[in-house]
């Protein structure tokens, strides 16, 4: 069964969130603040983590890096009132894999949350297909209608990322910092180009197209 973590100070919404996810057979396990999740997950894990931003004790983005810190990999969602741009880059740049604006519908809800799920699923299964295009993450081998595909590492990975979360927006520092890390040499510019190589290289693919969100990023959008 599916576990759920609901980190919420509202008692009366975290109660109402829990026993929507028990009645669509998840297991939920809850956390008033960010202490008393980080309290549960030293001896539990979770499929995933659904918490509030602003909360007494420890908020959900000092939460997000202390778990950051320990587990890259557990999908977290945000579930706040907070719908300002500083609030989802800070976000974003931390860790968090998407944002659930308040006041929101509880249906709308788990259906991102079971899409979010699906991708880790692809995620740990190591393989993506999209259309007529397979990414095979252990062979790091792009195939397009059977035949290999001629990317380089970078631009795999820049894919490969992409495709995981389909219409989901990374900016171009985000990109920077997980693709180029330290590289002082890099700027936006060149995730810019980079782009523009991996449009050229997957034109003929059927079943996305990478979109650029204008002052923001890029992101790739299902057919």
């Amino acid at each position: 069964m599916t576990s759920l973590l609901i980190v919420e100070d509202d008692d009366s919404l975290r109660q109402l969130t829990c026993d929507f996810f028990k009645n669509n057979n998840f297991q939920t396990a809850q956390a008033r603040n960010g202490l008393e999740a980080l309290d549960l997950l030293k001896n539990n894990s979770y499929d995933l983590i659904l918490s509030d931003i602003m909360m007494p004790n420890l908020d959900g983005f000092s939460l997000l890096e202390k778990i950051r810190e320990k587990d890259k990999q557990v999908p977290i969602v945000f579930m706040t009132a907070r719908d300002d741009k500083f609030s989802k880059q800070l976000g974003y740049k931390l860790g968090v894999d998407d944002y659930v604006v308040k006041p929101f519908d509880l249906d709308e809800l788990l259906m991102k949350v079971n899409a979010i799920l699906r991708r880790t699923a692809i995620k740990e299964s190591q393989k993506l297909v999209c259309g007529n295009l397979l990414l095979d993450s252990i062979e790091h081998t792009a195939y397009l209608d059977g035949n290999e595909l001629a990317l380089t590492v970078r631009e795999f990975d820049l894919l490969f990322k992409l495709l995981s979360y389909p219409k989901k927006t990374f900016t171009r520092s985000q990109l920077m910092e997980e693709f180029w890390d330290y590289d002082s040499s890099a700027t936006s510019r060149t995730v810019d180009v980079y782009m523009a190589k991996l449009r050229d290289k997957t034109s003929k693919c059927d079943g996305f197209e990478i979109v650029t969100v204008h002052g923001l990023g890029y992101k790739a959008v299902l057919k």
